[in-house]
């Protein structure tokens, strides 16, 4: 508790992980504390096309996060793994509260990304971890040979279709609406592809199984026709894959900081209502969330934070 840090920085996926990069440069005692894996959302993803620089025969989102990670701590910045239950970022020093102790910092760039969310369909929780996932790279190959549904129609669900297809026997595509919402080149792959096929205009309403997710009702929400898919006995399981968009990581800054659906209101200095706070990422109002405008984020938030120091 007696450190305290010109910045702190909350996440250690790609707005984090930028913003200790720049502020590392800077000569700024730099702390970044994250609850898990480095990468935040990229570390979910199986490969990466879209990122400037990144390796040109491709690469994982695992292993641009890596480097990412190795980049930042060349330049001094101290890690932490620690999860935040409260804070106080009022006043000249801003205090982090976790569960191994308290962080004192001039400034705070908040940086923790969002969640997957749920379908919202009837057991969906029981079947979490056993059959439905929220993680192609990471839980792909427990569905070798298996049939799996998709849930989802813009670039992320149809790019892991498209990976899932590397393991599963065949790939369902579940959307809501007549159209995918994917980049028109990531469309045209999965429209090529023998092993992927699509249920236009439909939603899951429920799961159902034994200790095993082993069938999916979907429903047409035009006609309201159901449709019950269910496992093979020879399989025992049917895989359930959902890529339907983030909920932001913005409890603790509820009542705290100014919100808009969720997402930490900014400038476009990455500055908060409140002095010396700043947001960047996944977790901030913004049109367009992918790796490379978080790290944008970060990059002008670090140098903005400089500047409330100095």
């Amino acid at each position: 508790m007696d450190t305290i840090y010109d910045v702190i920085i909350l996440g250690g996926g790609p707005a984090g992980l930028a913003a200790g990069l720049y502020a590392g440069r800077s000569r700024l005692h730099t702390l970044l504390i994250e609850k898990g894996a480095d990468g935040g959302q990229i570390a979910l993803s199986s490969e990466v096309e879209n990122y400037p620089g990144q390796l040109a025969e491709g690469e994982s989102g695992p292993a641009l996060a890596a480097r990412m990670a190795k980049q930042a701590e060349n330049f001094g910045v101290v890690r932490c793994l620690d999860t935040i239950r409260s804070v106080n970022l009022t006043g000249s020093v801003k205090i982090l509260s976790g569960s191994k102790g308290d962080y004192q910092g001039r400034s705070v760039i908040i940086a923790a990304g969002s969640v997957p969310k749920r379908i919202g369909c009837v057991n969906e929780d029981k079947f979490i971890g056993k059959g439905i996932s929220f993680c192609a790279a990471c839980d792909a190959a427990f569905f070798r040979d298996l049939p799996v549904f998709v849930v989802g129609g813009g670039d992320s669900a149809v790019e892991e279709a498209l990976f899932l297809t590397k393991f599963a026997r065949s790939v369902t595509l579940i959307h809501r609406r007549d159209s995918l919402r994917a980049a028109k080149s990531i469309q045209e792959k999965a429209f090529q592809n023998p092993k992927i096929s699509f249920l236009w205009n439909s939603v899951v309403e429920k799961t159902d199984g034994s200790d095993l997710l082993g069938s999916i009702t979907v429903r047409n929400v035009k006609s309201g026709e159901q449709s019950v898919f269910r496992a093979d006995p020879k399989d025992g399981l049917l895989g359930l894959f959902v890529f339907i968009g983030h909920d932001p990581n913005t409890k603790l800054f509820q009542g705290v900081l100014e919100l808009e659906n969720g997402f930490i209101k900014t400038d476009e200095n990455m500055r908060t209502n409140l002095p010396g706070v700043f947001a960047a990422g996944d977790i901030r109002v913004k049109s367009l969330r992918q790796a490379v405008t978080a790290a944008a984020d970060g990059a002008v938030a670090a140098v903005q934070a400089e500047l409330y120091i100095g």
